[in-house]
């Protein structure tokens, strides 16, 4: 009887371990089954580097709504690291990758990814353990010995013929110079697209120019993550900056995309902000004076230029009104 017990436990141990290993070795997905805007990732654990894959489905999708599906990503002390807007399929599915990690994720945890389409919110954390990224490439395979050709029998030697003249050869045409940001393609110069930009894209402006490829939008990436983010008081700036913008932002882009009145008007308000901020070009890149001075110059131009201006003018003309009265 005792010998009974015992090996009876004995299999039950061995059950449970066997068991226990095949569930240890499964990845668990983050996923938020809301039935208006669904939205999943293929893992909840990830380290530095790693890709996140998101996707998920719009319940009664209508394409002719004019809303756009806006995420925002934030860290565990609620700070907004990253923003995007997806492109959404005919049959209101989406799917998009991310890459884990950047000079925003500071912390390890849970970073939350909101998603935001007109009224309806869906939302799912992953988990992000940091460490340094390491891309892994596989072993090269060993190359087969080639087989030993025999030797042909020597043939005898053929009289020589005069060699021809050789034809000249055309001089071949100068490829064209590509200015920065574009590429040579099959000779014709293309803008080079990138992956997300550091600190997410400009909302506004990319739905008041109708692409993320306009001349402006390029211009604003480049001189936010070129330039002001090169420096650690710029990368604080932003990381301030992105608490108040993406707070208003993606409503004011909803807007854009359904009024083009409003669209127009939008681009013409904010023209010569972008003009003015040619000015930080001329900051040396991860010079903390230069990007700080210039930069403190752009935002007192355009308080004098939005505020200051329109005050002066608005009240020029209330002092004429009623002297004439």
């Amino acid at each position: 009887m005792k010998m009974r017990l015992t090996a009876f436990l004995a299999f039950a141990l061995l059950s449970i371990s066997i068991l226990s290993y095949g569930v240890s070795g499964a990845a668990f997905a983050a996923t938020d089954p809301n039935p208006a805007l669904t939205v999943s990732s293929d893992l909840d654990i990830y380290s530095n580097g790693a890709s996140v894959k998101i996707t998920g489905t719009i319940g009664d999708y209508d394409s002719s709504s004019g809303n756009g599906l806006t995420l925002i990503i934030k860290s565990p002390d609620n700070n907004i690291v990253g923003i995007d807007q997806i492109s959404i399929s005919s049959d209101g599915s989406f799917a998009k990758n991310y890459v884990a990690g950047g000079p925003l994720w500071k912390l390890n945890g849970d970073y939350v990814y909101e998603f935001k389409y007109g009224a309806d919110t869906s939302s799912i954390a992953v988990n992000y353990v940091g460490g340094k990224a390491v891309i892994t490439s596989p072993e090269p395979e060993p190359e087969p010995e080639p087989e030993p050709t025999p030797e042909p029998e020597p043939e005898p030697e053929p009289t020589p013929e005069p060699e021809p003249e050789p034809e000249p050869t055309p001089e071949p045409e100068p490829e064209p110079t590509c200015g920065a940001g574009t590429q040579l393609v099959n000779g014709i110069c293309q803008v080079i697209k990138t992956e997300e930009p550091k600190g997410g894209g400009c909302l506004i402006a990319t739905a008041a120019y109708g692409t993320e490829l306009a001349p402006q939008v390029q211009f604003l990436r480049e001189i936010r993550d070129n330039t002001v983010m090169s420096t650690s008081s710029g990368t604080a700036f932003m990381s301030g900056f992105n608490q108040l913008y993406y707070s208003f932002s993606p409503t004011i882009a909803d807007l854009e995309r359904e009024n083009p009145m409003f669209q127009e008007a939008v681009r013409a308000f904010i023209t010569p902000m972008i003009s003015t901020l040619s000015i930080m070009t001329l900051a040396d890149n991860g010079s903390e004076v230069e990007v700080l001075g210039l930069g403190i110059s752009v935002i007192a131009l355009n308080l004098g230029m939005y505020i200051a201006a329109p005050a002066l003018i608005g009240f020029k003309v209330n002092k004429i009104i009623k002297s004439r009265k």
